[in-house]
């Protein structure tokens, strides 16, 4: 079943296309060929500005996990043995702190739904009955309906790929970067804690480059919003650590 052919779906991608249309539109004498992908960089930010209170609370609950390190590393030590009374018990201080420790993927919850949309606003021939005009939009000649994977599966190697290889590399960037600064500011963990949380936290670690290797087979616009959101969110989170950042006397 094709879930952007259910009603409701449909109509929320329908509504999405005017908007996407009609920025494209009233930015076409100023952006011209690239109007749509002007467009949904713009789109992106407005979001990302309308999430900012949900990027502030990930940080502030960031904060609070690392003033609940001391009381954690005690709990992990205590219980290391028994994983199931651990995570009882981690989850008590975190309720009794009034913390959450999915905070953290709050944001990126937030925007699948809107990623969703941009992939189907780039992929469908039509959408709610009507074509999709979105399809013969263009950034500096590559079609935004395009993906990396396809263009390496026709075997055509050109300019286009410098395109992917520029926003890739930006993305690459953000998740190395990011990585480092969650190493940084992730919870300490007692030495001696219980090695399947150990091994979890350095799994996760290495999330943000799956953000890369999603943005390759995705259509361009959809690499576009991914390129724009990844460096917002780097930017958002230093700038809000900096806000929220304890004070020491």
């Amino acid at each position: 079943m094709d879930i952007y052919s259910f009603a409701p779906i449909a109509a929320v991608l329908d509504a999405a296309y005017s908007v996407v249309s009609g920025l494209a539109g009233l930015l076409d004498p100023i952006a011209g060929p690239a109007s749509a992908a002007v467009a949904i960089v713009l789109i992106t930010l407005a979001l990302r500005l309308l999430l900012i209170p949900v990027g502030a609370s990930q940080v502030r609950a960031e904060f609070t996990r690392r003033r609940l390190a001391p009381r954690l590393a005690e709990i992990q030590k205590k219980y290391k043995k028994n994983p199931e009374l651990l995570q009882k018990k981690m989850m008590e201080l975190y309720t009794s702190e009034k913390a959450s420790p999915i905070a953290g993927i709050l944001p990126t919850l937030a925007q699948a739904p809107v990623l969703s949309v941009v992939y189907g606003l780039f992929i469908l021939p039509t959408i709610n009955g009507h074509p999709n005009d979105l399809l013969t939009e263009h950034l500096f000649g590559v079609p935004l309906g395009t993906s990396l994977s396809h263009l390496l599966t026709t075997g055509v190697f050109s300019t286009d790929l410098l395109v992917y290889a520029v926003l890739l590399l930006v993305i690459a960037a953000v998740a190395f970067t990011s990585r480092r600064v969650a190493l940084r500011f992730a919870t300490p963990m007692a030495d001696d804690a219980a090695p399947a949380m150990t091994r979890a936290n350095a799994v996760l670690s290495w999330l943000p480059f799956i953000t890369v290797v999603f943005a390759a087979i995705v259509p361009l616009a959809a690499t576009l919003y991914l390129t724009v959101t990844t460096t917002w969110t780097l930017v958002e989170r230093a700038l809000l650590r900096r806000r929220y950042a304890p004070s020491h006397g």
